[in-house]
């Protein structure tokens, strides 16, 4: 039920952000700011109950809402996979962050790498786009896409920065507590069936 409510208020949002943008009568513009306030009150009950970043994550938006972007890096070292501690929880996820403005996909993942790893790498190739609210266990609060680049390292030493406590190298066997809303076990076990077969096209959706 809380995702329905969650879907609910994504198209609310979505739908008033639209109609503020591009409505010129008064009377029609005042509705569509009670859309958007109705909107944030749905999501503001919900189990994402931090209204000031949610208020603040929509009154800023303007014309139409699309989704967020992030980006997530992917480095295997002989066998075996880069994963960096998150401080926020403790648990472990592929290295990554929002995708910058004036940054591309691939610039985005060098410089997470580097920020929360401590190493320097090189971007590959695009291994998947996801679509989080298929593929997470957990509900997030807006739509948001996932990118996962291959990256190769070639520099630097492993480390922590200001989000990260620290980096290190996992076995598939071997996987750490995740950190869910950021990795998933499923997606990192599709990273593993592709370095097992690196022909294999890209995910997506």
């Amino acid at each position: 039920m809380e995702n329905k409510w969650l879907k609910w208020a994504d198209r609310l949002q979505a739908i008033s952000q639209a109609g503020l943008a591009h409505s010129k009568d008064v009377y029609n513009l005042e509705r569509f700011e009670q859309l958007r306030e109705l909107g944030l009150e749905m999501l503001n009950g919900s189990v994402f109950a931090e209204s000031e970043k949610i208020t603040t994550l929509f009154a800023d938006a303007t014309g139409r809402i699309t989704p967020k972007v992030a980006v997530r890096a992917v480095i295997f070292n002989e066998g075996k996979l880069l994963l960096v501690r998150e401080r926020t929880d403790g648990n472990w996820a592929l290295p990554g962050g929002w995708a910058d403005i004036g940054l591309s996909p691939a610039e985005v993942a060098v410089k997470e790498i580097k920020e929360e790893s401590g190493f320097d790498a090189a971007p590959v190739r695009l291994l998947g786009l996801l679509d989080k609210r298929l593929h997470y266990p957990l509900p997030a609060p807006y739509p948001e896409y996932v990118l996962f680049i291959l990256c190769e390292i070639v520099g630097g030493e492993a480390g922590g920065g200001l989000e990260t406590s620290e980096a290190r190298f996992f076995t598939e066997n071997g996987l750490p507590a995740l950190s869910e809303s950021r990795t998933t076990r499923t997606q990192l076990q599709t990273l593993f069936a592709w370095l097992r077969e690196p022909d294999k096209e890209a995910v997506f959706d």
